[in-house]
């Protein structure tokens, strides 16, 4: 590289690692709002705990991240050097737009090799570290999930406040049963009660002693015209059992195909390869559908690497195009551009389940959508 590719490489690296940290952050951020801070608040996880997790959370985001990433640090380098007439320099002195591009195409191959290893090596690891160490928590104090003085609504069809628990022994405790509709058809208090934990089933039995219940109707909980119904007392009541299964399995959890590494989802496709085709014409058709899921999860994996090259190079005419040194519209720019992108991808997605139709080939469409806008756009330039 020369004085003027060194330059311009640093200059988009710089820009888009800034960039790159930016959605990052963001897109953790949601997710550690949505699955982790409850449980921080609640004490249910210590702070080292909390920080392992994030950093895992991280480690599976971004590779979402390193598109919008390296497409606003390429708008916002080349948007700055054309509006500060440094590519008109560039041009006047004979260099191409080729030649100004070369330094942003390969460092959008640089990003394409690090997005093929963090989607078939590293996130497939972050993904399933972070289930097995989530799963090692729960399993280890799954009581932890009665927090007192708190609404607790982890549990399907119930609603459950603790006003106190020492141990497995709790007090002040109120239930509201849920319909399907979320609508309370029976409240039931108690003085005390006790929560213990079934391996075997993974439940929490929940048994309540001196304390009463309302029963409401049923077809119209919500209908309070009519005299209310007595509240029946009782000494002990039969164990109500909470199931744990939508928080952690008893066994190792599942892994899913979108956190299996290269060498695993091969193994899978010639696993399923090898099975007979089933002589029953609807067996087959779900084989078949199985078989594409897994082709399909392998395309994904490549397309959204590949989409970094894409929107390099659709960002390197456009930046110098549209001329602009502010980074907020740049921004604007490249969430658009990344958003027509995960939308087309979207769309591929929703026919996963016809694989006549080669969803895993159609995933490709987007990105060669991208490449020709791209090459439109440069010869337009090049032509001026």
């Amino acid at each position: 590289m020369n004085l003027l590719d060194r330059y311009i490489f640093k200059s988009v690296l710089i820009a888009s690692a800034g960039a790159v940290g930016l959605f990052a952050f963001v897109l953790t951020l949601g997710n550690v709002i949505r699955d982790l801070l409850g449980y921080l608040l609640t004490d249910q996880l210590s702070l080292p705990v909390f920080g392992e997790l994030v950093l895992l959370t991280i480690a599976s985001v971004v590779i979402y991240a390193l598109p919008m990433g390296i497409l606003t640090g390429v708008l916002l380098t080349l948007g700055q050097l054309s509006a500060d007439s440094e590519v008109t320099a560039m041009r006047a002195a004979g260099i191409s737009l080729t030649r100004i591009a070369r330094p942003v195409l390969i460092l959008a191959l640089l990003a394409v090799v690090t997005g093929l290893y963090i989607n078939f090596q590293s996130m497939p690891w972050a993904k399933t570290e972070y289930e097995r160490r989530w799963h090692e928590i729960a399993r280890s104090n799954p009581l932890s999930f009665i927090v007192p003085r708190t609404f607790i609504r982890t549990f399907p069809g119930h609603v459950i406040y603790v006003g106190a628990k020492e141990g497995t022994v709790t007090r002040d405790i109120w239930v509201w049963d849920l319909d399907r509709e979320e609508r309370a058809i029976r409240l039931t208090r108690a003085q005390s009660g006790r929560v213990d934990y079934d391996d075997n089933t993974n439940d929490l039995i929940l048994t309540l002693t001196k304390g009463q219940y309302e029963p409401r109707n049923e077809k119209n909980p919500e209908d309070f015209s009519e005299a209310p119904p007595p509240f029946i007392s009782f000494e002990i009541s039969e164990p109500r059992r909470l199931s744990l299964n939508q928080l952690f399995h008893r066994d190792t959890p599942t892994q899913k195909l979108q956190w299996m590494t290269y060498g695993q989802l091969r193994a899978e496709q010639a696993r399923l390869a090898a099975l007979p085709v089933p002589a029953d014409r609807a067996a087959a058709k779900e084989q078949a559908r199985t078989q594409m899921k897994v082709a399909f999860t392998v395309q994904e994996k490549f397309t959204l690497a590949f989409s970094m090259l894409s929107f390099a190079l659709v960002g390197v005419p456009l930046g110098i195009k549209v001329s602009r040194r502010e980074t907020s519209a740049n921004l604007g720019v490249a969430v658009l551009l990344v958003l027509g992108y995960y939308f087309l991808t979207t769309a591929v997605s929703w026919i996963d389940r016809h694989p006549e139709y080669r969803p895993d080939l159609l995933l490709w469409l987007p990105n060669l959508i991208f490449i020709a806008i791209g090459l439109w756009l440069f010869s337009r330039i090049e032509k001026k």
